[in-house]
């Protein structure tokens, strides 16, 4: 199946409008940081604005009406798992070659964050899944309880 050169080009629009924010956020800390506190705060504004720019980008990849916390955490598994056992340890491999040794150990870091976040989605998910197997017993407790009221009642 063709991949959708539109949806590619929000991806894309997400990607820029979320690493703007980040970007200047970091811009106004060091504005910030240097005295200029006008600089920061126009820093600080634009960034809100690329935020909602970027929500409005994943409202169109993720509608609401197919999203669900499940979901939510299924995908931000996938995304984790992928960055600690595919994108870092690429990234580290070339990090490596080039004898970078500041960025080697900034990315092992980031190995072990993501490995941590991705081990905190899972944990979620089987809570979640066990809360709401609980959660269908207690209903359907409460629904036989109504069927055999109904039942008394109608006769």
């Amino acid at each position: 199946m063709k991949e959708s050169v539109t949806i590619k080009n929000i991806e894309a629009a997400f990607a820029g409008e979320s690493m703007a924010y980040i970007k200047y956020m970091y811009f106004a800390k060091m504005c910030r940081a240097q005295g200029d506190e006008a600089t920061a705060k126009v820093f600080e504004e634009t960034a809100a604005q690329e935020v909602q720019h970027a929500f409005g980008h994943l409202d169109l990849l993720f509608p609401r009406d197919t999203m669900n916390p499940a979901r939510c955490l299924e995908m931000a598994i996938a995304g984790e798992t992928h960055e600690y056992t595919e994108m870092y340890p690429s990234f580290r491999h070339a990090a490596v070659e080039e004898r970078n040794h500041e960025a080697v150990a900034e990315i092992d870091a980031q190995i072990a964050e993501s490995r941590e976040h991705a081990e905190n989605f899972i944990a979620t998910l089987e809570k979640a899944a066990k809360r709401f197997a609980a959660l269908a017993k207690v209903e359907e407790k409460h629904a036989n309880h109504y069927r055999e009221t109904l039942a008394r009642v109608n006769g």
